[in-house]
């Protein structure tokens, strides 16, 4: 979701909220004394207090509300507070589900006809198709028709569409490509359900919390819109992103559905060879941890955390005694969209060096840490007036297993080396095959894609490329392709996309080839002191041409 417009878009109707200070201190207090005094029964909100000392009720009249960038106590107090408001947020539950929607059939029969007519008449044209002998020629409209489907079934739909088109163990490339295109907006909801809501959630006044806010929302969503407002305390500009009115209640449903449709495709549909049922609870987990916007607002903590050390990364603070399960309260950015070419340049910044940062950010996030930004979509992306990337929405995140950072560098080597047996052993570690597999005959297919692809020089190597031949691969043997491997080659591509726009010569494989030669020159674990002497050396010989090539990209 876009919290933030383009430098020069001011906002220029405001709502004005004011009210007598005397009834707002009075209200903001006794709300402050309930919440102080409310014995936290989460876990999460616990271990958070665990680390800093409860400090008694604030006496009347003399509120003290974490303000953003204070002392650590206060923030923690704050995050516990809003955990606390957080305490009764939905997580998924197959059983939950099937207790719940088991027993309203007319609502589950109305749904159902209504998923039913949209997707049995594609279905209808995929036989046809395939009875005529065109399914392969028509795979390109056919990925259209179901794209413009997603669309009408509504948000979880759309999210489905999104998470299917990282997926090239169960998609096509046609189908790749057209589902990635799928647009995570819808009309928005009206102003007074988003108002209520905000009092509702943080029970204070509207006009107690913000001196002025926009009368109608800046960017909408599939799960919520927001907000352009000013803190009444401080005067700080943030982003008030509100939560969509029933979107749990649609969300358990269509989840419901959806995996009754599941049982049948691993029943019956036998071309899908990955288990349909564990991925769909998986997205699942993820679409309703993005419905508790305290969770964002921890994600968000913990990215700025690992990744803000860079001068160049900008990542908004949070506002914890203004957010809540469906209220989200950060700092306003005000910056250009990267796919903003024309008004990046007219700020005098080049769309390069932004996309160069989000490549080099990106690695570390999946091969240091291995806790990445899994939705990194232009908007999501904002080029600062002061030339920093601005990273936004942290609803869905993702983390690579330790193991995996390795073996990820590990198989670039192999590639490299055109040590195909053992690319296809490194499928094992990356937890793409079972054990039982037999990998012999994906060998030669792994040969036939990557010998003419890498004919071509690191400079010349278009990712995009590589990605869709591996997932032609993929396509085809009994490939599992974890949830964590499939964001990140979404992540590097979207990136190749935005830096292709600016530039079509742009490779982001040769912007990423100076982090992977520094990581095994100067990394001392011991699978990466294998991964170089397996690079440097050939036959007992050393390769002075890949010592050369290493010392050249790291600047040595």
């Amino acid at each position: 979701m876009i919290v933030s417009v383009a430098v020069g878009q001011p906002l220029t109707l405001w709502r004005s909220c004011g009210c007598r200070a005397a009834s707002r201190e009075k209200d903001s207090a006794s709300v402050y004394q309930r919440r102080s005094s409310m014995r936290v029964r989460v876990r999460s909100a616990r271990s958070v207090l665990a680390e800093a000392e409860v400090r008694p009720a604030t006496p009347a009249l003399k509120v003290q509300i974490y303000r953003g960038g204070g002392d650590r106590m206060d923030d923690l107090q704050a995050e516990a507070r809003a955990l606390a408001r957080a305490a009764n947020a939905s997580i998924y539950s197959p059983e939950l589900l099937v207790g719940k929607y088991g027993s309203r059939p007319v609502k589950v029969i109305r749904r159902t006809l209504e998923i039913l007519i949209s997707l049995g008449s594609f279905g209808l044209k995929l036989l046809v198709d395939q009875r005529n002998g065109v399914i392969d020629q028509n795979k390109r409209l056919r990925a259209a028709e179901l794209r413009t489907i997603f669309t009408r079934l509504g948000p979880t739909f759309v999210k489905l569409g999104q998470a299917l088109s990282t997926r090239p163990d169960i998609c096509p490339p046609e189908y790749l490509e057209e589902l990635s295109e799928l647009q995570d907006a819808l009309p928005t909801f009206p102003d007074a359900e988003a108002f209520s809501c905000i009092e509702r959630e943080l029970e204070l006044p509207l006009d107690s919390v913000f001196s002025c806010i926009s009368p109608s929302p800046i960017a909408a969503a599939s799960l919520g819109q927001v907000y352009k407002a000013h803190l009444k305390y401080s005067g700080q500009v943030v982003a008030v992103k509100v939560q969509r009115p029933g979107i749990e209640e649609a969300i358990g449903l269509d989840f419901y559905l959806i995996r009754g449709l599941g049982f049948f495709i691993n029943k019956y549909v036998d071309v899908i060879t990955t288990d349909v049922i564990a991925l769909i609870d998986e997205f699942a987990r993820r679409v309703y941890q993005e419905l508790n916007y305290v969770q964002e607002g921890q994600n968000a903590r913990r990215f700025k955390k690992l990744y803000a050390d860079k001068a160049e990364v900008l990542v908004p603070d949070i506002f914890w005694d203004y957010t809540s399960k469906k209220v989200l309260t950060m700092e306003w950015v005000d910056g250009v969209k990267l796919n903003e070419q024309a008004a990046i340049e007219r700020q005098g910044l080049k769309v390069l060096d932004l996309v160069n940062t989000g490549i080099q950010c990106s690695l570390r996030q999946l091969l240091e840490y291995g806790y990445f930004h899994a939705d990194p979509h232009p908007g999501n992306l904002l080029a600062t007036t002061d030339g920093k990337l601005a990273f936004l929405d942290f609803g869905m995140m993702s983390e690579t297993p330790e193991e995996a950072r390795f073996a990820i560098i590990g198989h670039v080597v192999h590639l490299v080396n055109r040590d195909y047996e053992a690319m296809a052993r490194d499928y094992y570690a990356l937890d793409f095959l079972s054990p039982d597999v037999d990998v012999s005959p994906i060998v030669p297919a792994l040969r036939n894609f990557f010998d003419d692809v890498l004919n071509l020089t690191v400079s010349e190597l278009n990712f995009k490329t590589l990605v869709d031949g591996l997932g032609a691969v993929l396509y085809q043997y009994p490939f599992n392709v974890p949830a964590y491997y499939a964001l990140i080659l979404r992540s590097l591509t979207v990136l190749e996309g935005l830096a292709l726009n600016a530039d079509p010569n742009f490779k982001v494989l040769a912007a990423s080839y100076p982090y992977f030669a520094k990581r095994l020159l100067t990394d001392p674990n011991p699978y990466l002191r294998d991964a170089l002497i397996e690079l440097l050396f050939k036959d007992g010989k050393l390769r002075h041409g890949f010592c050369c090539h290493l010392y050249t990209y790291i600047g040595w």
